[in-house]
């Protein structure tokens, strides 16, 4: 008995409808009651309460202004919470997606995460594990945003060590800033060209 072979299903990139369904506010389409949207974390949530903020470009140093992004972090404790409740005071994970007006930016507002350790135990520097989407784009990018201010803990981090080139490593560190008279972090991606997010392969 043989057995047909099938065709391989054709991939189709995110972009550039991926914020009708999934960004709605952004899309200029009304918003659902149970939305996880880019509040991490509620006025009420222990910790430093921060705002993440940034820019996408492309290779040629144009804004993507339909971008998509996820963000998955540890509490202030450094502890993962894997079950999502929009009653909790803090949720590990949020949406958001750069906007179409000039300044293109996405922001979330959540609180500075808490060291984490790897498989092996090692200590890692507090960081926010970040998943790009946008047109052109088959598989989501997988990068890390770490904050300039933990420059002790980023110099032993296991992760950032990987990385040989020092300049590459600065790809991946967030700077701190003033939103609105908060605390800010500013972490601008770039998807090619000169200097390039460093991307992981998770």
């Amino acid at each position: 008995m043989s057995r047909e072979l099938l065709p391989e299903t054709p991939s189709q990139t995110a972009g550039p409808y991926v914020h009708i369904g999934l960004a709605l506010k952004v899309a200029g389409n009304p918003t659902r009651e149970q939305e996880i949207w880019n509040q991490m974390a509620r006025p009420d949530a222990p910790g430093e309460h921060i705002t993440l903020i940034g820019r996408v470009y492309d290779g040629n140093g144009f804004l993507v202004r339909d971008s998509f992004l996820e963000l998955w972090q540890a509490n202030h404790e450094g502890v993962y919470d894997c079950e999502y409740d929009l009653k909790k005071p803090f949720n590990g994970f949020a949406r958001t997606a750069t906007t179409f007006d000039a300044g293109s930016e996405w922001t979330v507002e959540t609180i500075k995460p808490g060291v984490v350790k790897n498989a092996a135990g090692v200590p890692m520097a507090p960081h926010v594990n970040v998943s790009l989407f946008a047109r052109g784009i088959n598989i989501q990018l997988q990068t890390r945003l770490y904050f300039d201010d933990e420059a002790e803990a980023n110099a032993a981090d296991p992760v950032l060590n990987l990385i040989e080139q020092p300049e590459r490593r600065e790809t991946l560190i967030a700077r701190r800033c003033e939103v609105n008279g908060k605390t800010a972090y500013r972490f601008d991606i770039r998807i090619q060209g000169e200097g390039e997010t460093v991307f992981f392969d998770f």
